[in-house]
């Protein structure tokens, strides 16, 4: 197979021939998890051995006409129940959250005395009103923002840059310990999106060191941050004044909640669950003994 070029990414030319060449290089296989759009609807796709895809972005309506083509003949899972309440006509058969490893993730101690924001350097993320919601508090705001594409870089310049003063500490792009340390040391952490995002990785990071999110209830906040619990969700007007509330969260139990809802492990039995169900269905009830059923996990 030839060697990728992150220039091509997203080019139809370039994915269709990925994958043409994948699926030829694919011998006995119980199941296809594909993450592309073009191999979804690809017809040489090997016979009688179910394809299943999940939705990663926002469900536009060109989007969602894409999708209802694949449903016909492909599984589709959305990452959280708001992105599939907005597919009407999607076949959505199942949601599965995401996880991330825990084990690479320490726990912080919250004493930094300072909130965060963590994400793209993007109106929708919500960076101007994170700096906005400290001020109004009169607590320190560090800030970590992937600033790589000419619109975030522009963002940056003609918006944020300029307002940026004594209370912000604006620290670049941070590596995975930089921000898993930035995050674990800071008494919330502040995600006021715009948008109905798909689902917010960055929260369920945040409460993996133990810090409760500060956020506005947009997309798949409330499937991740338990109101009250782990964090707060509420307008960008009345967060400043829950900072107080937040920082007496018991980060033990944002740390829990990741734990049970939201680890890879668990990602991967749902996904085998559901890899087990389609085999099943497929085969007429014939599971392979290298996919546990749906009982044993």
């Amino acid at each position: 197979m030839r060697t990728s070029n992150p220039k091509e990414l997203g080019f139809t030319l370039s994915e269709l021939s990925h994958v043409v060449r994948a699926y030829e290089g694919l011998g006995e296989v119980d199941i296809i998890h594909d993450h592309t759009l073009a191999g979804t609807l690809y017809r040489g796709r090997p016979p009688g051995v179910p394809v299943v895809t999940t939705i990663h972005g926002l469900l536009t309506p060109a989007a969602q006409e894409v999708y209802r083509a694949i449903g016909r003949s492909a599984s589709i899972i959305a990452i959280s129940r708001d992105q599939a309440s907005r597919s009407p006509g999607v076949p959505v058969c199942a949601v599965i959250h995401h996880g991330i490893d825990l084990s690479s993730v320490p726990v912080g101690t919250g004493q930094g005395g300072y909130l965060c924001f963590v994400g793209r350097m993007s109106p929708d993320k919500g960076v101007l009103e994170a700096i906005k919601i400290a001020r109004q508090a009169g607590v320190p705001l560090r800030i970590a923002a992937k600033m790589r594409a000419p619109e975030e870089i522009k963002y940056f310049e003609e918006v944020i840059k300029p307002i940026l003063g004594s209370n912000e500490d604006f620290m670049g792009e941070a590596d995975d310990a930089e921000k898993y340390h930035l995050m674990g040391e800071a008494l919330a952490f502040l995600n006021p999106i715009h948008w109905a995002e798909p689902f917010g990785l960055v929260m369920i990071e945040a409460l993996a060191t133990g810090t409760p999110v500060l956020g506005t209830p947009f997309g798949s906040a409330p499937e991740i941050v338990a109101h009250g619990v782990t964090g707060y969700l509420a307008s960008i007007e009345d967060l400043a004044a829950m900072i107080p509330a937040a920082a007496g969260l018991s980060r033990a139990q944002c740390r829990a909640q990741v734990e049970q809802q939201f680890s890879a492990e668990r990602m991967v039995a749902d996904h085998l669950r559901l890899f087990a169900e389609l085999i099943e269905e497929q085969s007429g009830g014939r599971v392979p003994e290298s996919v546990p059923s749906s009982q044993s996990l």
